[in-house]
């Protein structure tokens, strides 16, 4: 029989290959899956091996060299297509995660963040048939590349201020903090247990007879990022967090996609997403519904990208407040574009504090549809949460506010655009363009506000906008305390 040496080698060159390949995978390691993604047009077929407690899938055979085809538009001189790199599975079971909603699983996520870390193109699985409670915990780095927190199943803190453990941080849960290229990613919940958070008497409204009371109240921010970079957020259901759901600081590259994000109405200070000290962040595709600001953007913060985003309720898409205790504050470049707002406070809205300085710059509000909102658009240099601020000479700049395409329905007890700009610090270059607010339900109210502003209506708006003063106030020009960067 002709071609009989040629093959009798090829199940040894197999399984040579295969020896190779789980000696790579690093067998032995405990709770680590190895799974070998099929390499590209790949057939069925293929094996699986146990050793070890971890799980191997291996590549198919592959075909005789006679049986092989090319794929469309690749010669033989063409260089090889490069495999897609393995992933280790680090799943949280295995380091001893029990997943029955009153365990303690910190010290189980924490070993596997630790394997994981150590890996590159990891993945640590918390699985979808599971409720894992975990206490206050960094997640550090630096990690090696492609490092993926797959939550699938229920992740969350522990049941209110009364359970919290005394020797924990009451200002956050779950903190990312140094890391370049995390995914947090899944189709599970991240579930906050905040109504004990909202109930203290500090809060706002809890006090006797309607009261606040004084004194701290400190309450966890659910997820933070502090100090990293190429970030992705994406697929999560995030509900009832004790204080804001995120919060991205000192961060950059950002990606947050197709986000829930659910608290009551009347859960206090429970921002969705917080963005602080950051650069290059896309928020796409998400609906938030909360008690506080949908997005919030504080100082520090440029290139901002806000696309197909539902808010509401809440207090809508808010940047700042900005200038408090007489500081700088620096934004710049933020849009907000095809975005929803229903039945909330606020619509869109800036707002500082007076004695601060620095600059708010580059703002495109473009395309915004809104549904019973009680201030579309908003602008508010004096803002102060208990109305006994003192007037102060200094003020962030508000410039370059651009307005398009504003469409929608007002809620009657204020009116629909409110420009409340600084005697010394005016607002500048607002545009409005084919901006239309209809009230809600009841009388049309077409007072708009204004206070030294100073812009254009490009277009005829519903209700006009004849309150905006023409030209540049000589008191900007050459002012230092209004420069950033």
């Amino acid at each position: 029989m002709g071609g009989g040496p040629s093959r009798l080698g090829l199940p040894r060159l197999l399984m040579v290959v295969a020896l190779v390949l789980l000696a790579l995978c690093g067998f032995g390691v405990h709770g680590r899956n190895h799974i070998h993604k099929k390499p590209h047009g790949g057939g069925g077929g293929g094996g699986r091996q146990h050793r070890g407690g971890g799980t191997v899938v291996s590549s198919p055979a592959v075909p005789p060299a006679d049986e092989q085809t090319q794929p469309p538009g690749i010669v033989p001189s063409d260089p090889a297509i490069p495999a897609q790199p393995e992933q280790c599975v680090f799943d949280v079971r295995a380091f001893g995660a029990v997943g029955d909603g009153t365990t303690d699983d910190t010290e189980a996520f924490r070993a596997a963040w630790r394997a994981a870390c150590a890996v590159e193109s990891a993945v640590i699985s918390v699985p979808s048939d599971g409720t894992f409670t975990i206490t206050t915990t960094t997640f550090t780095g630096p990690c090696k590349p492609g490092l993926v927190f797959q939550v699938d199943g229920v992740l969350m803190p522990p049941d209110g201020p009364d359970c919290w453990p005394p020797s924990d941080n009451r200002r956050q849960w779950l903190v990312f903090s140094n890391l370049d290229g995390l995914t947090l990613r899944g189709a599970g919940t991240i579930e906050g247990n905040g109504e004990g958070w909202w109930n203290l008497p500090c809060k706002p409204h809890r006090g006797p007879n309607g009261s606040t009371l004084r004194g701290p109240c400190d309450s966890p921010t659910l997820v933070r990022f502090f100090m990293s970079r190429n970030l992705v957020v994406e697929g999560l259901r995030v509900e009832n967090s004790p204080e804001f759901h995120f919060r991205f600081d000192g961060c950059s590259d950002v990606r947050v996609d197709g986000l829930s994000i659910r608290s009551p109405a009347n859960s206090p200070n429970t921002d969705g997403i917080h963005v602080e000290n950051t650069q290059r962040v896309a928020i796409y595709n998400s609906m938030i519904s909360n008690g506080d600001d949908c997005i919030s953007i504080g100082t520090g913060s440029y290139d901002v990208d806000i696309q197909n985003v539902s808010c509401g309720p809440g207090h809508g898409i808010s940047i700042g407040s900005l200038g408090v205790h007489n500081s700088q504050a620096c934004v710049a470049n933020v849009t907000v574009r095809n975005a929803v707002i229903r039945n909330s406070d606020n619509g869109l809205r800036i707002k500082t504090w007076q004695g601060g300085m620095g600059s708010v710059s580059g703002i495109n509000f473009d395309t915004v549809s809104m549904e019973n909102v009680r201030n579309c658009i908003i602008i508010d240099q004096y803002y102060c949460l208990d109305k006994r601020c003192m007037n102060q000479s200094t003020a962030v700049h508000v410039t370059d506010v651009s307005y398009a395409n504003v469409r929608g329905s007002y809620d009657v007890r204020a009116a629909p655009i409110h420009f409340a700009c600084s005697d010394t610090v005016p607002c500048t270059n607002i545009t409005m363009s084919e901006v239309e607010l209809l009230p809600f339900s009841g009388e049309l109210v077409d007072d708009p506000f204004c206070w030294s502003a100073y812009g254009l209506q490009q277009t005829p708006t519903i209700p006009p906008i004849y309150c905006l003063q023409d030209g540049l106030p000589d008191s900007l020009l050459d002012n230092p305390d209004l420069r950033c960067r």
